[in-house]
């Protein structure tokens, strides 16, 4: 069933939400920043499969708001939220020779960002009777 496969979409990205905050905590910044881009990135895609939508195997945050948009979505909050941001996160935090590692600001920055993507997508599946 497509809802099952939503609320999968969407366990995945509050455990890498979850992830990030203990991480966070412990000064693993770039791992932080990359579990808030793939919780991001993953109710993004939890939304698209929602709208029976082929989820694409991309990274990039500002591709998947575009195709939310094509679909009938309003990304005017995420868009305000910059959380294309989060994209940068998704490769370059993870290894050691795509620049220096982010600053404790930038991860809590980046943790922000995507709680609040999540909470968005949340909300936008419940106005579509979603719900996980």
């Amino acid at each position: 069933m497509l809802e099952d496969i939503v609320c999968k979409w969407i366990k995945k990205a509050e455990n890498d939400l979850e992830i990030a905050k203990i991480i966070i905590g412990e000064g693993f910044y770039g791992e932080s920043t990359f579990h808030s881009q793939q919780a991001a990135e993953k109710a993004l895609k939890a939304l698209l499969v929602a709208l029976d939508v082929q989820p694409p195997k991309s990274h990039n945050i500002h591709f998947l708001l575009k195709l939310l948009e094509e679909n009938g979505v309003d990304t005017t909050i995420p868009r305000r939220m910059r959380a294309e941001k989060l994209t940068i996160y998704a490769v370059e935090a993870r290894y050691p020779d795509f620049g220096e590692e982010p600053s404790a600001s930038e991860a809590r920055e980046a943790l922000s960002i995507a709680g609040r993507v999540v909470e968005w997508v949340r909300e936008k599946l419940g106005e579509m009777g979603v719900e996980c």
